[in-house]
């Protein structure tokens, strides 16, 4: 199982957090996941770029990296 890690900047709230949360647990390969502030750890087989794509598709506001 592949770990990855998430850089976050504008994250302020934690609804934002929960939808983060949800939206890379509903991805396809993803084990686990921890969603905070500044960022989020993600377990399982699932492209770095996938990951970036689901907070993206969010539209948040928030950088990515």
């Amino acid at each position: 199982m592949a770990h990855q890690s998430l850089s976050f900047q504008g994250v302020e709230s934690a609804d934002q957090v929960n939808r983060i949360t949800t939206a890379l647990m509903m991805l396809d390969g993803v084990e686990s996941v921890e969603v905070g502030r500044h960022g989020a750890e993600v377990d399982g087989k699932v492209r770095r770029e996938a990951l970036i794509q689901a907070v993206q598709a969010l539209k948040l506001g928030i950088e990515v990296t």
